[in-house]
């Protein structure tokens, strides 16, 4: 059973490789993350982005707009320092699916056609990091303790 540390901070244990692995899976998607959010908060612009939400139909496209440009900046700062790596996970994904479903799901897969490949492995990846926690190479195994095997 899940208690509430192992929801914010992930398993307790992890092996070298893995810990390897979930490090550059959340630098690589931190970085991904940092820079649409980035855009969305200092270059569009907070208006920007709520008037093209607006245009594209997203629900509460301002609340909308905030969320989206703060799960992905903030989101992204906290992947790749490892801290509370299973929230942002879910933050993440449920930010993609909303992308997913009210912006590409109708231009097929491909990006080049607005498509929603690049959504759906954004979202996926959050999903597994939620699940995996961030490893031991993170803020997250430091807070919990190591528990390394």
């Amino acid at each position: 059973m899940a208690t509430a540390t192992s929801v914010l901070f992930g398993p307790r244990t992890t092996t070298t490789v893995q810990d390897v692995v979930l490090l550059v899976g959340r630098v690589a998607l931190g970085i991904v993350l940092i820079a649409h959010g980035a855009q969305k908060l200092f270059t569009n612009g907070i208006a920007g982005v709520t008037d093209g939400f607006t245009q594209m139909g997203i629900p509460a496209p301002g609340i909308s707009a905030w969320f989206a440009a703060l799960v992905e900046f903030g989101g992204g700062i906290a992947l790749i320092a490892g801290i509370l790596v299973p929230l942002v996970g879910v933050l993440v994904a449920v930010d993609m699916a909303g992308a997913l479903i009210f912006v590409h799901a109708a231009n097929g897969v491909f990006v080049s056609d607005g498509g929603y490949e690049l959504v759906l492995v954004i979202g996926a990846l959050g999903l597994v990091l939620a699940g995996t926690g961030a490893g031991a190479f993170s803020l997250d195994r430091a807070l919990r303790g190591s528990g390394r095997r």
